[in-house]
């Protein structure tokens, strides 16, 4: 099982490029900076919280693991 601290780093480094991704995908469609740089904080802080909880729940889980022989 991995640490929170881990989890928490591992988190914080997709949300980077996803957020990059997003900002520039959402700027093409609104070419207004101040509305993509709003649209994209709301979905990342969302979906940021969303992936930490989902992670933590997977490693609350067993299943998937091999054992050391």
């Amino acid at each position: 099982m991995e640490s929170q601290l881990r989890s928490l780093l591992k988190t914080f480094t997709y949300r980077i490029a996803a957020v990059i991704g997003t900002w520039i995908l959402i700027w093409l469609i609104t070419k207004d900076i101040k509305e993509t740089t709003f649209l994209t904080f709301v979905v990342h802080l969302l979906l940021t919280i969303i992936y930490y909880v989902h992670e933590r729940i997977w490693n609350k889980i067993s299943w998937g693991y091999e054992k050391k022989q």
